[in-house]
């Protein structure tokens, strides 16, 4: 159903590897994009996953990051640990500098991994389907939607099928100041009866937009994700900013200040975020006046909008 699209960073992973339970529960598939050259975050996220049940989509050859240029690390670690392992897919990119023939090689080469494609500006539609042919309706496929439009997805009917939109309006954090919340999708609503897939998915809170450093905060923000039950159950998100973001001094304390407009919003008792685990330690956080890096900031944004969903289907 609900397929997640993390890149591998270390606070992405530590998400996975937090969400597990939740994940697998709900049947739940997160996409992997390995970006760091190590892999032992990742080794950590798979194993959790494996343990709670659940399974993962990991992408063996990157567009972004360490391995763009040579995935077989990737491909070595799902060999050692995850031949015959359904619940491991190896996820086969399918960029628009990607021919055909690498695509089916990518496919053959992993064919003991029970291969995803993932479709995100791939021009060769029609003849990776006719390459698949009988096999078609056994396959599964990936669409981020900004690289997929109808007419492409159409070459794939009677497969598994999901779409994958990026929800998140990336700008800078200081212009997040005069939107209090806004749209975020209504994928989740209408994946299944609109759009004919099996599945949707997002980039969380984070978009599709890849960079290696966040960059000096000027601004620091907590973006949430909460369903409106008065407005058809769409998804919005909420931006909480510092108050404070003319200077790249002083996290801790813009973290302070967009930490106490989201308490403040959660007191108000009206602004329908569900009460999920990661609510909960920007509560503790609060009480304590800690501040646990920006990094950890995402983290728990990442587990609150997994757990939001999760609560949502639940």
């Amino acid at each position: 159903m609900y397929h997640p699209y993390f890149r591998g960073k270390q606070f992405e992973l530590i998400a996975v590897r937090e969400t597990a339970p939740t994940l697998a529960a709900m049947g739940f598939v997160p996409i992997i994009e390995p970006v760091r050259e190590s892999l032992s975050g990742l080794e950590k996220a798979l194993k959790a996953i494996c343990e709670a049940g659940g399974r993962a989509i990991v992408i063996v050859n990157p567009y972004h990051g360490d391995h763009q240029e040579d995935g077989a690390s990737i491909t070595n670690l799902l060999q050692g640990g995850y031949i015959g392992n359904d619940a491991i897919s190896a996820g086969i990119l399918l960029r628009s500098d990607m021919a055909i023939a690498d695509a089916t090689a990518k496919y053959e080469a992993h064919a003991d991994h029970n291969p995803t494609f993932v479709h995100a500006g791939f021009t060769a539609q029609k003849s990776l389907a006719d390459y698949l042919g009988s096999g078609l309706a056994a396959s599964r496929h990936v669409f981020i939607e900004d690289h997929a439009n109808t007419l492409y997805r159409k070459h794939f009917e009677g497969s598994t099928r999901v779409l994958v939109r990026d929800g998140f309006k990336r700008r800078k954090n200081a212009e997040y100041a005069k939107i209090e919340f806004e749209e975020f999708s209504e994928l989740h609503l209408t994946y299944s009866s609109d759009l004919n897939m099996q599945g949707f998915g997002d980039f969380l809170i984070v978009g599709d937009s890849y960079s290696e450093t966040g960059g000096p905060a000027y601004a620091v923000a907590i973006h949430l994700t909460f369903v409106d039950p008065e407005k058809d159950d769409v998804m919005y998100i909420y931006h909480f900013v510092s108050t404070t973001n003319d200077t790249p001094t002083d996290p801790a304390g813009k973290f302070a200040q967009a930490l106490k407009k989201l308490i403040d919003k959660l007191n108000t008792g009206n602004s329908k975020l569900f009460e999920t685990n990661a609510i909960k330690e920007f509560r503790e956080l609060h009480a304590k006046g800690h501040f646990p890096g920006l990094g950890y900031v995402k983290k728990l944004s990442m587990k609150h909008h997994v757990e939001t969903l999760a609560k949502y289907f639940g």
